[in-house]
């Protein structure tokens, strides 16, 4: 174990979309900016909607843990210079990036699309995710290294979803990740990406999830067992901590064994 450090002790994270919506459940960003925090990290909850951060921020603070919160649309550089500023001027330091910025984006096939729609989907499932790295990456080089952490999909790598941009999107950020593992190892700095699978947040609840969706969900894995958004918060704040330190450029499916096979469970019998 010589050189691993379980926890995050005083080390600095910027979680991006750390808010989350009101509904039942937690959303992966604010369960990643918790549980970072109850490692030791101090965390800066990033966020578009700050009352959905402040929220975030006030729950590491009743658990006794340092956060602080910045408004801001990671698609506008400015606004994630800002946010990386942030960190270190409230401690100094930047440890650790988490890329959770997403949105499900425009529906159709490439023949039905919207372009507005579709290039806006990019930006912020893609290009944001470049934009913080871009800032965040001379902040990490100057503390000793760091990790990145950027959140796919299972839809990433695999076919079969209604629409265009969604998958695209995610498929992006898997080999994204790739390449910043290599651009990045000389600095010390990992780069990992989580790909969720069919959690249930307030996001996923906002748009208009039945029970029977649902159900149906859940029994489209191994385990058959739904996920949260606590499953990728766990799982994030593995790959940011010391635990990891030989991991860059893996993508990692949390998602209950949906990836690994061709066919649900009932259909292998």
């Amino acid at each position: 174990m010589d050189g691993i450090a379980e926890d995050l002790q005083d080390k600095v994270a910027i979680v991006t979309g750390a808010g989350s919506r009101p509904g039942e459940g937690v959303g992966n960003g604010r369960a990643a900016a918790i549980l970072l925090a109850r490692a030791g990290a101090r965390v800066v909850c990033a966020d578009s909607m700050a009352a959905w951060a402040e929220e975030t921020r006030r729950m590491i603070e009743a658990e006794g843990g340092e956060a602080l919160t910045a408004e801001g649309d990671v698609t506008r550089p400015e606004d994630c210079k800002r946010i990386v500023e942030a960190a270190t001027a409230r401690w100094g330091r930047l440890d650790a990036l988490v890329n959770n910025v997403g949105i499900g984006g425009p529906p159709g096939t490439a023949e039905e699309v919207d372009l507005e729609a579709w290039a806006q989907g990019l930006l912020v499932n893609v290009t944001s995710m470049m934009l913080m790295a871009k800032y965040a990456v001379p902040a990490m080089r100057a503390s000793g290294g760091g990790a990145i952490v950027n959140i796919g999909s299972v839809a990433g790598l695999r076919g079969g979803h209604p629409h265009l941009l969604y998958p695209t999107s995610k498929g992006a950020v898997v080999n994204m990740t790739r390449a910043m593992a290599v651009h990045h190892a000389k600095d010390r700095i990992r780069v990992n990406c989580i790909c969720p699978g069919m959690v249930y947040t307030p996001m996923v609840q906002k748009g208009g999830m039945t029970p029977e969706m649902r159900e149906a969900r859940r029994k489209r894995s191994i385990l058959q067992v739904e996920g949260s958004g606590w499953d990728v918060g766990a799982a994030v704040a593995f790959l940011c901590g010391g635990n990891s330190r030989w991991m860059t450029g893996t993508i990692v499916p949390v998602d209950a064994g949906t990836t690994a096979i061709a066919a649900l469970p009932d259909e292998m019998r």
